[in-house]
């Protein structure tokens, strides 16, 4: 089992999460991070730290963010590693509640 980062990421790319992460899983891209599936120990720890609910263990991932989990596996292994804490976009606060977000994901 792996965490999975979903769509309400985008644009938000908050890395509270990161900074918990004790396996450095996290690889961040323009505009969202991703987990690689092969990294993740499933400690959970990165779920509850997430401000905007974006990270789901796979078990539980809801069937609208199923995409999600082949594309954290593939763009993990398109990303570099994100191990420390980075600012959050300037205008992050306003897509926090935004829905419908995937078609602004940057790959």
């Amino acid at each position: 089992m792996t965490f999975v980062v979903t769509e309400s990421c985008i644009k938000c790319k908050y890395t509270d999460c990161v900074e918990v992460c004790p396996v450095d899983c996290f690889h961040e891209g323009p505009n969202m991070l991703v987990i690689d599936p092969e990294d993740c120990i499933d400690c959970a720890m990165c779920e509850t730290e997430c401000p905007v609910n974006a990270i789901y263990s796979e078990e539980d991932l809801p069937e609208s963010q199923q995409e999600f989990l082949a594309l954290n596996e593939r763009l993990s292994l398109k990303w570099p590693v994100l191990a420390t804490t980075i600012p959050a976009p300037e205008d992050a606060g306003q897509w926090e509640t935004v829905e419908g977000k995937r078609q602004y994901l940057e790959e």
